[in-house]
């Protein structure tokens, strides 16, 4: 029998076959196309199976657990919230007030857009969502504007990739459940972080608009502006009580994030039938959407555990800091591995298995050089972020090329600009942790 990994820390790792076994199979049957849920269910019996290190009678139980949680109750939740933002139209509203504080700008159209990204962001916690969504709203408006479609395309797809960055994020809740960390401090750390993805992509397309001139917006002067944005106010402020009730109740203390979902779900389902914009009619669709949303995250997470207690138990984690360490200890060139890492996985699988998968993984790496767990935490999600706009699995370059028709290739090219702003944010996290810390009590400093 073979050492999976070379080393002192992973000698008594010989299990050769058993493992490679089931890695081989989870390869194959991601390539074939096989829904990520089954691929991890097959290569957690198959692990257990052939290792024997756990028993088969563990499976039942842990796929149990690994759902029966009540911190991930607040998944579908937010994802209702979602659903029903976009029914009442209150997502229009976002829009109206992100135009209005943007029209003073030659790039307006395309700030509103990715500033309403932002918005829907802080709502739904789900970035194909929030790129379907504003996509529908902005897409044939930013062309009319001028901007090349793939670029249209491009920015929306960027824009929304913070729906897993800015809190409420589910991406936080699933890491959290996975590390045994606070939901709600995460949140609190990610806040900065996803502020400044926002502004990145804010600030890059107003550059690439400056450069080509592809929208050239009418300059107004302040007492018009601020006159038009109080209107807009007037006409909409309803719809911002839901981003104000998530936020107040989660950084005040005096909601949990499931708390905060379900208080979010209420008061928007309230504001709709206020405004008459939601009917009872309106409600199966909106609970099967969110239906099939979920049931593409829960079944993830729960085949997921066994397999981390599978693989927790065979040593593999700590094989893989073996691993790691022994191409370099020197913490910034094990950091830039660990981007590199989260960067082609977010290129080759969506971010739930992703999470579920390598946080284990990482986790005790971040640990060996001395990262702070908060803001390993907030570097692999904001990492794994950047795929949702590269290929071949980037889901918001699949969104919004089902949206409009055009040439994932196409988008994805546009979309280079964003992913290296993105990118230099990614490295701002990881080596200035003050940008996820600042916002914390003394204790996770």
């Amino acid at each position: 029998m073979n050492s999976l990994f070379p080393g002192s820390e992973a000698e008594a790792l010989t299990l050769g076959w058993s493992f490679y076994g089931p890695v081989l199979i989870f390869v194959v049957m991601i390539a074939l196309g096989v829904p990520v849920w089954a691929a991890i269910g097959v290569t957690s019996i198959a692990l257990l199976w052939w290792s024997g290190i756990l028993p088969m009678t563990l499976l039942g139980g842990s796929l149990f657990e690994g759902i029966d949680a009540f911190a991930l109750t607040a998944v579908p939740l937010f994802i209702l919230t979602g659903d029903v933002l976009v029914r009442t139209g209150l997502s229009r509203k976002f829009m109206d007030v992100a135009e209005a504080l943007t029209n003073w700008t030659k790039s307006g159209f395309g700030s509103a857009t990715v500033l309403v990204c932002g918005m829907f962001s802080a709502i739904s916690g789900s970035d194909a969502a929030g790129a379907a969504a504003v996509g529908r709203m902005t897409i044939n408006r930013l062309v009319e504007s001028g901007y090349p479609k793939p670029y249209a395309c491009a920015l929306v797809a960027a824009g929304a990739c913070t729906g897993i960055l800015i809190p409420p994020s589910i991406a936080y809740i699933i890491i959290g459940l996975v590390l045994g960390i606070s939901a709600s401090t995460l949140f609190q750390a990610a806040l900065i972080p996803g502020l400044m993805i926002l502004a990145g992509i804010f600030v890059t397309n107003s550059l690439i608009n400056r450069k080509y001139a592809y929208e050239q917006g009418v300059a107004i002067g302040f007492g018009e502006w601020t006159a038009n944005l109080l209107g807009t106010l007037k006409r909409g402020w309803y719809a911002f009580i839901v981003p104000a009730v998530i936020f107040t109740g989660i950084f005040s203390g005096s909601l949990t994030p499931t708390e905060a979902g379900a208080t979010a779900v209420v008061v928007t389902i309230i504001i709709g039938f206020v405004i008459g914009t939601l009917k009872l009619s309106d409600f199966p669709a909106m609970l099967v959407s969110s239906a099939k949303v979920n049931g593409v995250i829960l079944p993830i997470i729960a085949f997921s555990l066994p397999l981390a207690q599978a693989l927790a138990t065979m040593g593999v984690p700590q094989g893989f800091v073996g691993l790691v360490t022994g191409i370099s200890s020197e913490p910034w060139a094990v950091i830039l591995m660990m981007i590199v890492i989260l960067v082609a996985a977010g290129c080759v699988m969506e971010t739930t298995p992703n999470i579920v998968i390598l946080a284990p993984l990482l986790k005790p790496l971040a640990d060996e050089i001395g990262m702070n767990e908060i803001q390993f935490c907030i570097m692999m999600i904001t990492t794994l972020g950047v795929g949702f706009i590269t290929p071949p699995l980037g889901l918001n370059l699949f969104v919004v090329s089902g949206l409009t028709g055009e040439s994932i290739l196409k988008i994805a090219r546009r979309a280079v600009p964003f992913v290296l702003s993105m990118l230099a944010v990614v490295m701002l996290i990881a080596f200035v942790p003050e940008t996820t810390t600042l916002l914390l009590p003394d204790i996770y400093k």
